[in-house]
């Protein structure tokens, strides 16, 4: 089994790492077999979700690939995908790998090191510029050496070092046992091999090894728990994205937590996607969301408020007169998880995700029984609102679906007017 860990470049993801569904990978040199009893063992853990298009032409895994299959021959892959992460992130991520690998595991951490020069805006320097991008990275290899995860990302901070891939570094240190030794085996730049300085990347090649510390399996969290929110923490999430979008109107900038005056609790931080739906006199006046989980929820449900008031094309954008006369409602989702059949979803209990020929739509599971359809008028509607034909969905379509968490001010707070 080979792991490889590598930085998100094109998904934003916070705090939350993805795995893929699929079965194989394929370079010219082949099919290279995922591990997927390995990969569902990782996603009963929140840390590891399957973030779909987080793999989608995602080089930091795929690059590794032919020079693994090329030396390697046979192995099962498992490609991490990593999103910008905390150190006690970093630290759980690396305790939950230790505890499921064995001395059958080779691990690797895909990143460049320094990106130098005007094209990554990173300039800290202007001559001798060959051996000073050596210090620097010399300077970080130092904590890599000694498995320093704070002192590493300390360096990187007051430096401000331009490596791509410091988080994926950061979970191998997090699961490294104490015994193993670091190698470094080869350093170069890509302004030594061409000859120009003026924008250049480094490359260190490492290695770990050592005696293999087995570690106790880490106990998955327990689901339902750590998805509950109390009627408090609604009720807080509410209020933050009215006021998020008010500040938005009012100051035409994005504000920041701190700016709102509405306390950010534990629930509140979990991983989840969301949708904000915003109705006027009880008709649909807005409604955007992030189906993954990719995020913390707050800033999942401030993000989402500002694009359900201003970003929806079906709508004009929501004016600062209209928001007393607007309701809030939020749904938080649990992760997709695809089906067999359209026949398997169930009305009133799960949101359904539509994809066919490139084109897919979503519906909250409140949805189709607001509305009074079944199950067949569910799924027409949403075939056209996927700017397919009514009844595409009969044939060659493939459904998600997920469930909901539901609640809106006037559910929780009917006067919400009275803030």
């Amino acid at each position: 089994r080979v792991i490889v860990i590598g930085p998100s470049h094109r998904v934003p993801m916070e705090n939350v790492a993805s795995v893929p569904d699929y079965t194989h990978y394929a370079t010219p040199l082949g099919q290279t077999p995922l591990d997927t009893a390995f990969i569902e063992r990782l996603r009963r853990y929140p840390q590891f979700q399957t973030i779909p298009y987080a793999h989608q032409g995602e080089h930091s895994v795929q690059i590794e690939l032919p020079l693994l299959q090329q030396v390697l021959g046979r192995f099962q892959f498992v490609p991490i995908v990593v999103g910008q992460l905390d150190r006690p992130t970093m630290r759980r991520m690396g305790h939950i790998l230790h505890g499921l690998v064995d001395e059958q595991t080779l691990v690797v951490a895909s990143s460049d090191f320094t990106h130098y020069g005007p094209n990554y805006g990173y300039q800290p320097f202007r001559s001798d510029v060959a051996e000073n991008l050596k210090k620097l990275d010399m300077g970080a290899w130092k904590h890599i050496r000694h498995k320093d995860l704070d002192g590493f990302f300390r360096y990187v901070a007051q430096t401000g070092t331009t490596i791509c891939g410091r988080y994926a570094v950061g979970v191998l240190l997090a699961m490294l046992p104490q015994a193993a030794e670091a190698h470094l085996l080869h350093y170069d730049t890509s302004g030594r091999v061409g000859g120009d300085y003026t924008n250049s990347v480094s490359y260190l090649a490492i290695a770990f090894a050592g005696r293999w510390a087995k570690a106790e399996p880490v106990a998955p969290e327990n689901g339902s728990a750590r998805r509950a929110l109390s009627a408090e923490d609604k009720a807080k999430l509410l209020e933050l994205a009215r006021r998020t979008l008010s500040y938005v109107l009012e100051h035409s900038r994005v504000p920041l937590p701190s700016d709102l005056d509405v306390e950010i609790t534990g629930p509140m931080k979990q991983i989840a996607g969301v949708f904000v739906t915003l109705k006027k006199h009880g008709r649909l006046r807005g409604c955007i969301g992030e189906i993954f989980p990719i995020r913390p929820l707050y800033k999942a449900v401030m993000a989402q408020a500002i694009n359900a008031g201003l970003a929806d094309r079906r709508f004009p954008p929501v004016r600062a007169s209209e928001l007393d006369e607007i309701e809030f409602e939020i749904s938080v989702l649990t992760p997709p998880r695809s089906v067999s059949s359209y026949q398997d979803i169930v009305i009133g209990r799960h949101g359904i995700v539509l994809k066919k020929a490139g084109r897919s739509a979503v519906f909250l599971p409140q949805v189709a029984v607001e509305q009074g359809w079944d199950l067949e008028a569910t799924l027409n509607h949403l075939a056209r609102k996927a700017g397919l034909t009514q009844e595409a969905w009969r044939e060659e379509a493939s459904f998600d679906v997920f469930e909901a968490i539901v609640f809106s001010e006037s559910e929780l707070r009917p006067k919400h007017g009275d803030r």
